[in-house]
């Protein structure tokens, strides 16, 4: 599983969730990290929506559910594994 997160510098959002993120074991993922400030699609796209994390699937890129900030490792290894399941990747 691939895992995109757009991000920004400064976004304790962003840094909360990439902190998690890099904590979880099960299930395991290569996470990409994107500065949404090197590119201006990016930018346009998510400058009022970071954090944002996608699922790379072979189709393209699916966004998944904003999670609450309050929601520990072990929930957030939960959800990724059901999200991961429900589109059978």
């Amino acid at each position: 599983m691939r895992l995109i997160l757009y991000s920004k510098p400064g976004c304790h959002l962003c840094e909360g969730l990439e902190g998690k993120l890099k904590q979880i074991e099960t299930p395991q993922f290569d996470l990409e990290i994107r500065d949404i400030t090197t590119r201006e699609d990016w930018f346009n796209a998510y400058q009022y929506e970071i954090p944002v994390l996608r699922l790379q699937l072979p189709q393209g890129e699916k966004t998944i559910p904003r999670f609450s900030p309050r929601i520990s490792v072990d929930r957030l290894g939960q959800q990724l594994e059901k999200y991961r399941e429900k589109l059978g990747h």
